[in-house]
């Protein structure tokens, strides 16, 4: 009976958070505001939220490694998705196409990666707020991201959308803005269930934690961010594609500071030592998407990072089964 409540709440996430990312590309749209920021930030947190939801019921179950499993793991399968379709449409070389101010969300990737893996083998305390110091630095850059997005909007390329592509809307902004809401809050249901589902699951089956938090959970979270992608490809939009990527990895490391806040302790440290070598493999990934954005497109082998990030995340996945 588990396994059809999971499959059930899996089906309405994933129909929930299209509809979540239609609504959302409808206000940038209505709202004026710059394609690329509403990517990275409006668009990412809407794919998001089934992240935010589960992770948030791991803490409230106790269980540490779920929660931080979900995080490394959604992360993980994001930037799978972007070499799998930068694999799929190599001719086009997606990642070396992009808007160049996608590269800083790239780094700020690298670097909250970066901060998170050090935080796991060592943090530094803040009594009053109750979290380590590496909160206040995944904080800061996300904010710092955001400023740096919101300054060079205006140098943005105007082919986000396509002229050729535009047609009638079919909503008001009002009507947009309540049916986000409405959407936001049959995620925020379904994204429980598929937690308490997916705890459950493990102990069942006795994968552990670690395993369905980072696989089992963290890919069917992830698979709106999956379409979010496929539609702006199909669009000839990379830089959306890649914007909702970029900007879900950076939202979910904030993720990990929420949690962290509510619970009792360092959550990175209570967390299972086999997330380490999950951190280090997705410090390589990140770093490796972020080559693939700065390189030159016309470089010999244009797939090889691409290759790699299939390969380092497959070696993570057989690292939590096993160990």
């Amino acid at each position: 009976m588990v396994y059809l409540i999971f499959l059930v709440a899996v089906i309405v996430t994933v129909v929930s958070a299209t509809k979540l990312s239609t609504y959302a590309d409808a206000i940038s749209r209505l709202s004026g505001l710059g394609a690329l920021l509403i990517g990275t930030f409006l668009l990412a947190v809407a794919t998001a939220l089934p992240e935010v939801t589960t992770t948030v019921t791991a803490i409230y179950l106790d269980n540490p490694d779920l929660a931080v499993g979900n995080i490394f793991g959604s992360n993980h399968f994001n930037l799978l998705v972007l070499a799998v379709f930068d694999l799929f449409f190599r001719k086009r070389k997606m990642l070396s196409h992009i808007h160049r101010q996608q590269r800083y969300t790239a780094l700020f990737g690298v670097i909250m990666t970066l901060i998170t893996a050090i935080a796991i083998f060592a943090t530094i305390e803040i009594p009053f707020l109750g979290v380590g110091v590496e909160a206040l630095l995944i904080v800061a850059l996300y904010l710092l991201s955001l400023w740096i997005i919101q300054r060079t909007a205006g140098d943005e390329e105007e082919d986000t959308f396509d002229e050729s592509q535009e047609k009638e809307e079919k909503y008001t902004l009002k009507h947009a803005i309540i049916g986000f809401i409405i959407t936001a809050i049959v995620i925020f249901i379904a994204g429980t269930v598929l937690t308490f589902a997916g705890d459950e699951i493990a102990v069942i089956t006795g994968l552990g934690s670690g395993f369905v938090g980072s696989f089992l959970i963290a890919v069917s979270t992830s698979l709106p961010e999956v379409v979010t992608v496929w539609t702006a490809l199909k669009l000839n939009n990379e830089n959306l594609a890649a914007a909702s990527i970029f900007g879900s990895n950076l939202f979910n490391m904030v993720i990990l500071v929420l949690c962290d806040l509510l619970y009792e302790g360092s959550l990175l440290q209570a967390a299972s030592m086999s997330h380490t070598v999950t951190v280090l493999l997705l410090l390589i990934n990140s770093a490796l998407v972020s080559y693939a954005v700065f390189s030159n497109r016309h470089r010999r082998f244009y797939t090889w990072p691409s290759l790699l990030m299939v390969l380092f995340y497959v070696l993570t996945m057989l690292w939590l089964y096993f160990f």
